[in-house]
């Protein structure tokens, strides 16, 4: 069963296939797969996707030196959107049903100073989710 922390559960929607590296890339699109056939639990902190994360350092975020706060802070915006709390489960279908409902709050909670906001600009559903915002 995958593990994904708070703001993964949200922006692994809008993933086109960019990232820091070719093996975190892959990791991505391996746990995302994971993520789609079964059931994800969801974690406090480094989950799966950060496993491969060049900037992981003592399972804290490295990029930039301050991430691992916003980040927390992020995981916990997503939490409460999502009414969903540390070791919970959850289909990645069920998920995609409330992506729509929180999207306006969590854009302008978390997307508009994103460093990844253009590369999810590139996605078809953030596109769509945007023009309904």
């Amino acid at each position: 069963m995958p593990l994904l922390r708070g703001h993964h559960l949200v922006c692994l929607h809008f993933f086109k296939g960019q990232g820091y590296d070719e093996a975190f890339i892959k990791n991505l699109e391996k746990t995302l797969h994971a993520a789609e056939n079964e059931d994800v639990t969801v974690s406090q902190g480094a989950d799966d996707v950060c496993a491969a994360c060049p900037d992981l350092k003592d399972g804290r975020c490295g990029h930039p030196d301050n991430a691992e706060e916003d980040i927390l802070e992020m995981d916990a915006n997503a939490l409460s959107l999502l009414s969903l709390s540390v070791s919970d489960s959850i289909s990645w279908n069920k998920l995609l049903e409330y992506i729509p409902g929180i999207f306006p709050e969590w854009y302008s909670l978390c997307c508009i100073e994103c460093e990844w906001k253009e590369a999810c600009e590139n996605n078809p559903f953030f596109q769509e989710l945007l023009k309904g915002k």
